[in-house]
């Protein structure tokens, strides 16, 4: 195995604490005779200990090796991956280097370890080549790295040669990227001192799409034309959704990731007190192949607050331009996002500001670099018993319709109000009822 690893030009920068890289040396030990069996047999087990907890995250199963190593050919980062995310394989004497990388990886993925099990007495490795997963609920790992490792991985195993594989990879790099946008959609960020920013994959993602919001048509064709203008490369905005609590903001934005996943949109969610990470963040993601939703849910300000004024030269007005391939999608309940005070309108009086209103309009400028704004209203109880009737058939509840509008109301009354979130949590309520 490390004698294949030496041939590796493209991807070989794998790190010296990488699984391959620690199995390699074991092989290494094993055949120059000079080892002591149990710690050899030791250090097998810590890799493939790692090599499980790996497949657990990200739902491997059949062969585990194979997913294994079809992970690191999506994930590596090099001059090659790079120039395939943006323009695809084109000709050149590149290619030479990489068909000589995938033939190293088609020979590891097929890798013969029937000698070493059979000397030291272990049968590990012909485990984790043929694993039954157990099943698990998809919040336990992340669906989308499932799904493309084993789908690449498997047409890998079926080809027939290099050249093949090269077409396979390449393809891959082409329509997702590499690294890990290439296998999520939406993402936290994470940052210790002066460590570079971390993009962490969100896996429980909701599978829901703006069809499954009921009600605010005008809502979401506006914000559907803005995001597919945006994907096509047009000119776009910045978009504000704002209004009542429970409505669907922030659900109708987090519908676009499903529906455009394949598209290349992908979404970083980001909090107040992580906005001094935007300008790291922007200089990360602006060459990568993608179209990027910064979204800040439930974005306002209090009076003392001051994070909004980053946030505007962020948006627009700083010296660094937002790219082209970068749009904030923000939720609020707050129209202007800043609370204003009297003391605001009257600041000349009570604080000596020489210009009235100044501080307003201060405020209310970052709302306006928002390009769309799109109001989401709390429903009319008509609108609302439709909702009602609409999940309770969507969710197989069977009962009188006067008696679900009944308990509806009366759920209503007691729990803030007419809304799509007061109505899903009646239908839940209904769901948990013993039947």
């Amino acid at each position: 195995m490390y004698r294949e690893l030496s041939h590796l030009l493209l991807f070989s920068d794998l790190g010296k604490d990488e699984i391959l890289v620690q199995l390699a040396e074991v092989f290494r030990d094993w055949e120059s005779g000079q080892y002591d069996r149990d710690a050899l047999t030791g250090r097998i087990y810590g890799q493939i200990k790692r090599l499980l907890d790996l497949a657990t995250a990200c739902g491997f199963d059949e062969n585990l090796w194979q997913c294994y190593l079809t992970w690191l050919l999506m994930t590596n980062e090099n001059s090659f991956t790079r120039t395939c995310e943006r323009t695809g394989a084109s000709e050149g004497s590149v290619n030479h280097f990489a068909k000589n990388d995938f033939a190293v990886f088609r020979r590891l993925m097929h890798f013969d370890f029937a000698p070493i099990e059979r000397d030291l007495g272990i049968d590990c490795f012909a485990t984790i080549c043929a694993y039954q997963a157990i099943p698990k609920r998809e919040r336990m790992y992340n669906r989308d790295i499932s799904q493309q490792v084993r789908a690449l991985r498997a047409a890998l195993d079926a080809a027939q040669n290099e050249n093949e594989m090269f077409r396979l990879v390449t393809d891959y790099y082409r329509q997702y990227g590499y690294g890990v946008f290439a296998m999520s959609r939406a993402f936290r960020i994470a940052r210790e001192g002066t460590a570079p920013v971390e993009f962490l994959p969100i896996s429980n993602i909701d599978g829901i799409v703006l069809d499954d919001l009921l009600g605010y048509d005008l809502q979401k064709r506006e914000l559907r034309r803005n995001t597919e203008a945006f994907l096509n490369g047009k000119k776009a905005n910045n978009v504000l959704l704002y209004g009542d609590a429970g409505t669907g903001k922030s659900t109708s934005v987090k519908a676009l990731i499903n529906e455009y996943f394949d598209r290349g949109l992908r979404m970083i969610e980001i909090y107040k007190h992580q906005f001094g990470d935007l300008s790291a963040i922007l200089g990360y993601i602006k060459n990568r192949n993608y179209r990027f939703i910064i979204f800040i849910d439930d974005l306002s300000f209090e009076e003392n607050e001051v994070e909004y004024k980053f946030l505007k030269a962020v948006i627009e007005g700083g010296v660094e331009t937002r790219p082209d391939n970068v749009l904030i999608y923000a939720t609020s309940n707050r129209r202007n996002l800043v609370r204003e005070t009297w003391n605001d309108r009257t600041d000349m009086e009570h604080h000596g500001d020489i210009h009235r209103s100044d501080t307003v309009e201060e405020k209310m400028s970052l709302a306006a670099r928002f390009g769309v704004a799109i109001n989401y209203n709390a429903p009319t109880q008509k609108e609302y018993h439709a909702i009602v009737k609409a999940l309770a058939e969507r969710h197989g509840i069977e009962m009188d319709e006067s008696e679900l509008l009944a308990q509806a109301n009366t759920w209503e009354r007691r729990h803030r109000g007419f809304s799509g979130r007061t109505a899903q949590q009646f239908i839940h309520y209904l769901e948990s009822l013993p039947r």
